[in-house]
């Protein structure tokens, strides 16, 4: 059900909604100066206080205090039957947030199952999708670092070359110069050019697979309505 505000409103969240809603970091101190107050409140009070709280955590890039909170406002909204707020699907979005704060922590692999969850509830949550690309291709990158090596290795035999063409081919074979010179620049491409289709590589493999997730999981869904 949506989130209904009631009619009156102690002092305490009256002094709160002075705040500027944008000013982040005045709210991170105003609820953390006066917790022990706020958590006394009736719970419409408390929970816009919380809720608030945790999103100006997330805006102002604190990730870790972020997940230690956040799912404080799952669980509340899960037990009052709390679905929308401000027009905004809480649960969706408290869950989306979190998957950012873990991908923030480096904690790629909690961050993919959340948003695997997400498309599974809804297929045609194309942020979630997009995220959950993002976050395959930070895991699954085997066959990126294979072209990546290819790569190093056609940039470290081209400035191995420019030694042999500096030190010993201009000098006394100038002749070869020209060859050398086209092998130096082929091998410069090729540097270039494995790292290039292993980028496009690995990201066209994380668009087929995340695709073929949603496409399984759209077809799920329409299988039980």
């Amino acid at each position: 059900m949506p989130y209904l505000q009631p009619t009156y409103h102690s002092k305490l969240y009256r002094d709160f909604r002075s705040i500027d809603a944008s000013a982040w970091r005045d709210i991170i101190h105003f609820f953390e100066r006066r917790e022990t107050d706020i958590r006394a409140l009736d719970f419409d009070e408390y929970f816009e206080l919380l809720y608030a709280y945790v999103n100006a955590l997330f805006e102002v890039g604190a990730y870790q205090k972020h997940l230690v909170m956040v799912d404080e406002v799952i669980e509340a909204a899960i037990c009052h039957n709390i679905h929308t707020y401000k027009q905004e699907d809480i649960f969706k979005k408290s869950l989306f947030r979190k998957a950012a704060s873990l991908y923030n922590t480096s904690d790629y692999h909690h961050a993919e199952h959340i948003l695997r969850e997400l498309v599974r509830m809804d297929p045609d949550y194309r942020d979630a999708v997009s995220f959950l690309k993002k976050c395959f291709r930070s895991i699954h990158f085997r066959s990126l670092q294979v072209f990546r090596a290819a790569g190093i290795l056609f940039f470290l035999t081209a400035a191995l070359v420019i030694s042999i063409e500096v030190l010993f081919v201009r000098p006394f074979y100038a002749r070869y110069a020209d060859w050398v010179e086209t092998v130096r620049m082929l091998l410069f491409g090729a540097g270039l050019g494995a790292l290039t289709l292993g980028e496009l590589w690995h990201r066209w493999l994380a668009h087929r697979r995340i695709e073929a997730f949603v496409a399984d999981n759209r077809k799920r869904k329409t299988s039980m309505q």
